[in-house]
Formats: structure tokens, sequence, C-alpha cells
């Protein structure tokens, strides 16, 4: 049974995607755009964002700052303006290798101001207009990170488990009132944040196979879309290990 009302029709619907200068959020829009929505996207980088609008009709760039609350509430009056919205996706997201020997406050900081105060700044602009209309899907990106602790995301996996326990929050309160709610729980993608690892990614994927993987899942109607399988279905059974085994299995593994 769905957890969501399942979205497999594009055509005519109207889609704000957060962080789609590129990576991932970039080509869902380009997936979403080929299927028939309307998609707007919103970035820090205005210049990006313009030239993908100008390329085709039903592109619309709406440059901002997550950081800046009243920059995204601004965006969001303009996102609702022409009609409700069927999808907002916060993809948005900051990413550095960190470890506790190694410690940078502000960049740490970085990272909470702009995965969760951003995620937090978007919702507060559009759920209470989701409500307004009646329906509508929200849907952020987490990351597999955020199952448990793991060697170099001191700053980066908080932010994400962060994110995982406010999109159940989120669910258990929209759900009833007929808005669709979805966590992305994504593995390694090839994206320019995952460029920085030194280490082999099991099972990369393209941010082409990603956005795949984010539709089937929206067509089913999932609350949780974790991909690819065969390596999050890993993660997913490691946070059932007890303690000993995990720290020591990671430390073997990992090399850190």
């Amino acid at each position: 049974m769905s957890l969501n009302p399942p979205l497999r029709q594009w055509t005519s619907r109207r889609v704000w995607i957060i962080g789609g200068s590129s990576g991932i959020g970039r080509a869902v829009a380009d997936a979403l755009h080929a299927r028939g929505a309307t998609v707007i996207v919103s970035a820090r980088n205005a210049e990006a964002l313009h030239a993908w609008a100008r390329a085709a009709p039903r592109r619309v760039a709406l440059p901002l700052d997550v950081t800046d609350g009243d920059a995204v509430g601004l965006a969001g009056t303009q996102a609702f303006a022409d009609g409700p919205l069927d999808l907002v996706l916060y993809c948005a997201g900051h990413y550095r290798p960190m470890r506790a020997t190694a410690i940078d406050p502000a960049e740490w900081l970085r990272h909470q101001r702009i995965n969760v105060d951003g995620a937090i700044h978007v919702i507060s602009a559009a759920v209470p207009r989701l409500l307004a209309q009646g329906h509508g899907h929200l849907s952020l990106v987490g990351s597999v990170a955020g199952y448990r602790g793991l060697p170099q995301a001191l700053a980066y996996g908080p932010t994400k488990a962060a994110l995982a326990n406010l999109a159940d929050i989120l669910y258990l309160d929209l759900r009833p009132r007929g808005l669709g709610v979805s966590l992305i729980s994504p593995g390694f993608v090839a994206t320019p944040l995952t460029a920085q690892n030194t280490f082999r990614m099991p099972a990369l994927l393209t941010p082409e196979q990603a956005a795949g993987a984010m539709l089937r899942g929206w067509a089913r109607g999932d609350f949780e879309i974790d991909f690819p399988r065969r390596f999050t279905r890993v993660l997913r059974a490691l946070r059932w290990l007890p303690d000993r085994w995990y720290f020591a299995l990671i430390h073997r593994a990992t090399g850190l």
C-alpha cells in the first residue's frame, strides 16, 4: 500500500526544486521538464539558473540563498504566485569531509545553515501554502550518511540525520491533511560535492540514475526513496548491529 499519493503523470504539473543548479537537483529538473512539468529551479548560482531557464519553455529561474530566511519567504511567494505547486523538492546541500581530529567550527556550522536551517526556511515558506491549496508533495533530500555515524562525516552526517527525523514528523503531521511527504536517501552519486572524496565510493551512480530512482519512488508513493538498493540495504542492516560490532566493522572497512 502506498504511503503517499503516487506521482506518475507530470504533464501540466508545477514543481519547485531548491538546489537545482547542478548534481541531483539539475538532473531531476531535466527529467521532470522532459515529462511535461513546469519546473521552477532555485539556487545561489543565478547565471547557471538563467542559462538553463532560457534554453526551453516551462523553465523558471528563481535564484536564492537558502540561508536567508527572508529571501526564501519572498521566493515562496513568487513560486506559488502562478498557481499551485505539485512538488517542492529541497535538494540544496553542503558537504566537506571533516573528522573530530581536525575540527573547523565555521565550516561545521555552514553545514547546519544550508542543510538544516535552509530546509526549515523552505518548509516554513511552502507548507502553509501547500496546506492552503489542499494538495501537493514535499520531498527532502537526506543521505544514507544519516543512518549511523561514519568517518569524515562529522559535519555532514548529523545534518542528514536531522532531515530524516524531520521528514518523519512532517509525514505524521501533513499526510492526514492530504499532503505527500518523502525522504530521499541517496548513496554515492557523482556530483561536485562527492568529487571531494578521496576514497573509492561503492555503487556510485550518475545524477541521471539518481533522478530516475526518485521518479520511480514518487510514482510508487514511497515515503523513503533510497538508492542504489544493493548499497542502501547493507547500510540499513548495519543500523541493527551491536555498537561494538558496528564500530569495529567501520574501522576495518574504511581504515579510519
